[in-house]
């Protein structure tokens, strides 16, 4: 029995394999495999293209089958889909293997880039961090609707929601008094936690010198830095800076057919925390161009000027991301192009 190539439908505790040969078919079908007997059948077999989808526990089973050899590719789930042969009304583990056995031959197959584990670890405080955020914001809407109930309606911004709201508590009635300070305690938790997070994300990105050189760029700093480095690494996942671009889903969509070309929204594809991370720091530059007139500063307010505001934004943020792909495959080489002196 050759095996070279095998595609594995991961799950939590049953996995199913589905192994081609030297002429495609299948030499090696196993729809139930244990997650103890996993690593043990992969071990005995020669070494061969291994494909899975990006899913939950991929990279660390991508780590682990490399270690022994092996040559991973991950793929996003709605690529591998179109290659099940029964469709969607014939899903199951062994079709979805097979499929991703096939999905991973395909030589315009999109891969996901596999992650280390001090990756996976740095991801790990930014989706708590962004857990707490999302809380935080949540506890505050709620301590807004309780306290409408009594006529109390109070400004958007949490800084001064916090202030006036001390002079409300005492016209709230005793239980909805101790529902609303347990919100505000626990809000204050959130914050403090959140800072925490802050000065560790910030303390990673000094001490990473990638993040260092990222940080040089505008409208990136510490989290933002962190992020792509984690996610992106040295970039040699993508042939160049417009693939991370729309790896990001900051391209707009095409709706082209009969030779017209018709471009739409962007696609907000991909990773919509990093998105968001670089479309906040695209809308710093802008709210901070005042009358600088650096090459940058000048085509960004060109860009308002001819485009709008959001627009402006989003390409900004795509020429960031480009920029940050540069800068983490090429390292030192790469330069910023400086204004000429007058």
């Amino acid at each position: 029995m050759t095996i070279i190539v095998l595609g594995i439908d991961l799950a939590k505790s049953v996995f199913a394999l589905h192994g081609a040969g030297q002429s495609g078919k299948p030499e090696l079908v196993r729809p139930r495999v244990g997650r103890e007997q996993l690593l043990e059948l992969v071990a005995s077999l020669p070494p061969c293209l291994i494909g899975m989808e990006a899913c939950s526990g991929a990279h660390h089973w991508a780590r682990q089958f490399q270690a022994l050899g092996h040559t991973v590719r991950l793929m996003a789930p709605k690529f591998v889909a179109p290659y099940r042969l029964s469709g969607r009304r014939g899903k199951n583990d062994a079709a979805d293997a097979a499929a991703i056995c096939e999905a991973v031959q395909r030589p315009n197959m999109r891969f996901v880039p596999i992650k280390s584990e001090q990756q996976q670890s740095v991801l790990c405080l930014h989706r708590t961090r962004q857990g707490f955020v999302t809380e935080r914001t949540a506890t505050y809407n709620r301590i807004r609707g309780l306290i409408s109930e009594f006529g109390i309606v109070l400004p958007l911004k949490v800084e001064r929601l916090r202030v006036q709201i001390r002079a409300h508590l005492d016209q709230l009635p005793p239980w909805a008094l101790r529902c609303v300070t347990d919100l505000l305690e626990h809000a204050t938790e959130l914050e403090r936690r959140i800072e925490e997070y802050d000065h560790i994300l910030k303390q990673m990105a000094r001490e990473d010198g990638q993040a260092r050189a990222l940080m040089r760029l505008p409208g990136i700093g510490p989290a933002t830095a962190s992020a792509l480095v984690a996610s992106v690494g040295n970039g040699h996942d993508f042939s160049n800076g417009r693939q991370v671009a729309a790896w990001l889903g900051l391209v707009p969509g095409q709706y082209s057919s009969g030779g017209k070309t018709r471009l739409g929204r962007i696609t907000k594809a991909g990773d919509a925390y990093l998105r968001s991370l670089l479309l906040m720091g695209a809308r710093a530059i802008l709210s901070g161009l005042g009358e600088k007139q650096d090459r940058f500063s000048r085509w960004a307010r060109s860009m308002v000027e001819r485009r709008g505001y959001w627009k402006a934004a989003v390409a900004i943020a795509a020429k960031n991301a480009r920029l940050a792909w540069a800068v983490l495959h090429y390292g030192d080489q790469f330069r910023l192009k400086a204004d000429p002196v007058e």
